[in-house]
């Protein structure tokens, strides 16, 4: 690249909390711990299911749901502003009225917003603490203020989203008098645990999905109706970590993680 040509690193960078934890493999588990975590908001779980069809197109829906995090991650600045203006316009017209708790709700209502972001955030510290390293409050507090630039994205203020763990933490209880669990969450919750899948994938599923309850809120696993299974936590967790660790070391990266680290070179700086 020609001197003088700037870069663009996107959001975040090399340097950042946010590639650091979002290259581990491990953090797919955080992503269903969050969609199992989100469900249980009755008015967020109505926007889904009342405006989309997701049961009959799972992997669809997990395609975009992964290709938007990891893209504005590790794209580039306009990719992530890109996306973010597709969802918006996404959720503009989702309207309606939930048929349990009678409420309104709007997909692009800031507290539903924040209710997604704040699952989101605190599912994937939650896996990289359990299944790739410990991490410290100073770095998840890092974290935490990095990712207010991809709440920005869809439509919150930067001064709407908290901006360290402790008031991350402080949002999401204040919203569990909210919680309820609703035939919309069951089913849910059931195609994040159980999705169409070929018989000889579903075992590594079934770990997956335990590793994910594993990590879920107490509170969130009694409204479920679940049980801790200590000694299947305690087995899936270094399945996880072993998994994840080869899928690091031996698979390809996606395409965005390897432009990404492209982008860096060409800036002079590296990332591993």
């Amino acid at each position: 690249m020609g001197v003088g040509v700037a870069v663009d690193l996107g959001l975040f960078g090399p340097g950042s909390a946010a590639w650091r934890l979002h290259r581990e493999p491990a953090l797919l588990v955080g992503g269903l711990r969050a969609l199992l975590l989100q469900a249980l908001h009755p008015l967020a779980i109505a926007a889904v299911a009342d405006h989309s069809d997701y049961r009959n197109d799972v992997w669809g829906r997990y395609a975009r749901t992964t290709n938007y995090v990891s893209t504005t991650i590790f794209g580039t600045t306009r990719q992530a502003e890109a996306l973010g203006a597709r969802v918006r316009e996404i959720h503009r017209p989702i309207r309606g009225v939930d048929r349990v708790t009678g409420k309104p709700y709007a997909a692009d209502d800031p507290h539903l917003l924040l209710w997604i972001h704040t699952t989101l955030v605190d599912s994937f510290l939650a896996a990289y603490r359990r299944f790739v390293a410990p991490l410290g409050a100073a770095e998840a507090d890092r974290y935490v203020a990095e990712m207010v630039r991809q709440a920005e994205l869809v439509g919150l203020a930067a001064g709407q989203v908290p901006a360290s763990e402790a008031e991350n933490a402080r949002f999401i209880e204040a919203c569990r008098a909210e919680l309820l669990l609703t035939r919309s969450a069951l089913e849910a919750a059931d195609t994040v645990l159980h999705p169409p899948l070929p018989a000889w994938r579903r075992p590594m599923w079934s770990v997956l999905g335990q590793a994910a309850i594993s990590i879920l809120p107490d509170h969130a696993v009694e409204l479920y109706g679940m049980r801790r299974r200590p000694v299947a936590e305690a087995g899936v967790r270094p399945l996880v970590a072993l998994g994840a660790g080869w899928a690091r070391r031996l698979l390809p990266p996606p395409p965005v993680l390897r432009h990404a680290r492209q982008r860096a070179l060409a800036a002079g700086l590296t990332f591993p």
